[in-house]
């Protein structure tokens, strides 16, 4: 290897070293830590010097944990997906290998630190150009560079001992397949849709003999070529469309004007109008755009008190863990049975539910219930499944109280996973490499005896039984989605919302046949999926869900601002922040709800967006537009590929409150719980 490879100029030399730390942390962090283990590909990772594959203007976001815009409207791999195709190849060193896709020549340096030869082959004649030339810059030399169709290969240097494709096709091009050695491993994205595949390893055994298995999916940009999808169809993508489109003409924004239903506050707003379009709905979805703006909590609890008081609902369902939750139910209920011994929401985020404004709403139901007789109080319940070892102790604290013999053996079955206590995703690394048994058969014995035993224990207390029913089933979803979460896939996505579908019809079922609920998550978990690029990868989600299963008796209603404060973390586990959202981008939802709030001077405003499927208002936002989400992370710099996608907003929701500008929610201070009764939920 020469000495000066990687080595830039020396203008930039001191700009690069500084990079040398993040790189470590990168190849730690966000590739090791999540199972990528040959030895080969993380030394390649370390070495090879992202930050100098990118416009200079980006290079600071290099070792973030995400794809990056280069030129010619194309990306930068997230590191992590380099990292986990490159080892897919199973390179021990010293092969000849064929790349379809070079873009910025980032994933060809890394193959070259393994490899001895690369051969890639670029479509698009300027990235090819500057590849190369950055290559070259760099020193690696054994990186070969072709302006060409990819789909074709690169037939004058086959065959290759591996062939990987940075593109997602319809199929395995047949050139691609004749070019391997026997022996050779094939690695490419297949999908029917250009936006949406399934990461697939093809394996040639024989000289007309393949073998395939798929590895995981993903998402990449769609493989354009004579064996590819032809370029009309590839261009065609409303994601690559909408990019590039202007803003909403005079004509929608009018229309959104003339439809909309305007309000200065939260408590005057008047919302007569939405409780008749309800109906009666037995499931009302209630979203929010972010998980940290004060004005989509607030209006969510305005509206909640609304239908408790005039429409009977008898529960509110949380994207919050069921044990955190319970406590809430415990305060807000006055159970006879002790408070649990946990303190709610005091995991990350801890933000999202122990907020002021959660607050509020809290003491409202607990003044609420305390009229009411026990049959008649509202209850507080959480949908999400991340609290695996909570929920673990709150089934063997109802198990000590009503069966000491039965807890022994559950404390058998869950000991399988007391070594991860500390940071269950640890487990899924563990238990998909090898190198810990699957904890799936214990926990799912454990489930069953307690539904086995249904009717001894339920006769005892049937609250407190249909609690720990609840937090066992938690706890198997939960084991599931911890061995799953390392492939990045919708699996893991499917299993969490199918879980919070499930237990909120168990609730449904629990409560009694006439019983109703509203729900409160954000936009990406209750507006439906089938409406947004979720479906193209295959993804479902709770709002969905709930359509299918209940028809006309579900009211989806959306949120959305344009710009203002909101609290959000900058990494998983990080500290809260208040953060400042950017504008919305152009041909968004956002950007036309802002230009029509601005030409009609309000602010804030509710949309019947639905509209029963017609209406001038439903052919506006009929056509496919970008939205935002922000959840626990905001990474305002890659925003466009962070935090938008594309959807279609009538089919997505009924209804659509917009705030223009909005304010960060206010994280609980611990000093503030001080000296507060035992029984509060959240604490101190």
């Amino acid at each position: 290897m020469s000495d000066q490879r990687h080595a830039p100029s020396q203008d930039k030399q001191s700009k690069t070293l500084d990079f040398s730390a993040r790189r470590r942390a990168m190849v730690h962090n966000q590739i090791a830590a999540r199972g990528v283990e040959s030895e080969h590909v993380l030394k390649a990772m370390e070495r090879v010097p992202r930050e100098q594959f990118l416009p200079e203007h980006m290079q600071e976001f290099a070792y973030d944990d995400t794809p990056l815009p280069i030129e010619e409207g194309q990306t930068i791999s997230q590191p992590y997906i380099v990292a986990f195709m490159t080892e897919a190849l199973n390179l021990e060193g010293g092969e000849k290998v064929l790349e379809i896709g070079t873009g910025s020549g980032y994933a060809a340096a890394v193959l070259s630190e393994i490899a001895s030869d690369v051969y890639t082959v670029e479509r698009l004649g300027e990235l090819a150009v500057t590849a190369a030339a950055k290559l070259s810059d760099l020193g690696y030399r054994n990186v070969h560079v072709l302006h060409a169709d990819g789909t074709r290969g690169w037939p004058e240097h086959a065959p290759y001992d591996a062939i990987i494709v940075a593109a997602g096709g319809p199929e395995v091009p047949a050139s691609l397949k004749r070019q391997l050695k026997i022996g050779g491993r094939l690695v490419i994205p297949i999908g029917t849709d250009p936006r949406a595949q399934e990461l697939v390893r093809v394996t040639r055994v024989g000289d007309d003999a393949f073998e395939s298995e798929d590895i995981a999916d993903v998402r990449f940009v769609p493989l354009v070529g004579e064996e590819g999808w032809a370029s009309g169809r590839a261009q065609s993508s409303p994601r690559q469309r909408t990019r590039r489109s202007a803003d909403p003409d005079d004509s929608a924004i009018s229309t959104v004007r003339e439809f909309s239903e305007p309000f200065d506050s939260m408590e005057d707003a008047d919302l007569d109008a939405l409780i008749a379009r309800i109906g009666d709905a037995r499931v009302v979805l209630l979203g929010e755009a972010t998980h940290g703006t004060s004005e989509f909590y607030r209006m969510r609890e305005r509206l909640s008190q609304e239908l408790i008081l005039k429409k009977g609902f008898r529960f509110i369902a949380i994207e919050g863990d069921w044990p955190d939750a319970a406590r809430v139910d415990h305060y807000v209920r006055h159970f006879e049975y002790p408070a649990s011994e946990w303190t709610a929401f005091a995991r990350f985020p801890t933000w999202m539910w122990r907020n002021r404004e959660v607050q509020s709403f809290v003491d409202w139901l607990r003044d609420y219930n305390e009229a009411k007789q026990p049959e008649q109080r509202v209850a507080f319940h959480g949908l999400d499944l991340y609290s695996l070892y909570t929920s673990i102790r709150s089934v063997l604290a109802y198990l000590d109280d009503v069966d000491p013999e039965a807890a022994e053996t559950a404390r058998e079955r869950y000991g399988c996973l007391t070594p991860w206590q500390s940071d269950p995703a640890t487990y899924g690394r563990a238990a998909l490499t090898g190198r810990f048994r699957s904890c799936e058969d214990p926990v799912a014995r454990m489930l069953s005896s307690l539904l086995e035993r249904r009717h001894a224990y339920a006769l005892r207390d049937g609250d407190r039984y249909f609690d720990a029913v609840q937090n066992a089933k938690l706890v198997a979803n939960a084991e599931r989605y911890y061995r799953i979460m390392y492939y990045g896939s919708r699996a893991s996505w499917n299993l969490r919302d199918r879980h919070m579908f499930e237990t909120l019809t168990s609730l449904l079922e629990f409560y009694g046949a006439n019983s109703k609920t509203i729900v409160w998550a954000h936009n990406s978990h209750v507006g439906d999926a089938l409406a947004t690029e979720m479906a193209l990868r295959g993804e479902h989600n709770l709002g969905q869900l709930c359509r299918a299963e209940f028809g006309r008796g579900v009211y989806t209603i959306g949120f959305g601002t344009d710009h203002g404060q909101v609290a959000a973390a900058s990494n998983w586990d990080g500290p809260m922040e208040v953060k400042t959202v950017r504008p919305a981008v152009s041909n968004s939802y956002e950007r036309l709800f802002h230009k029509a709030s601005q030409a009609g001077n309000s602010s804030r405003f509710l949309l019947n967006v639905a509209q029963n499927g017609k209406s001038d208002l439903y052919n506006v936002l009929g056509t496919p537009r970008l939205e935002r989400a922000i959840g626990v992370i905001y990474s305002p710099e890659t925003e466009l590929a962070s935090h938008y996608f594309q959807a279609v907003l009538p089919k997505q929701f009924d209804d659509y409150f917009w705030f223009d500008e909005t304010s960060a929610i206010t994280p609980l201070d611990t000093k503030e719980l001080e000296g507060l009764p035992d029984t509060y939920p959240f604490g101190v």
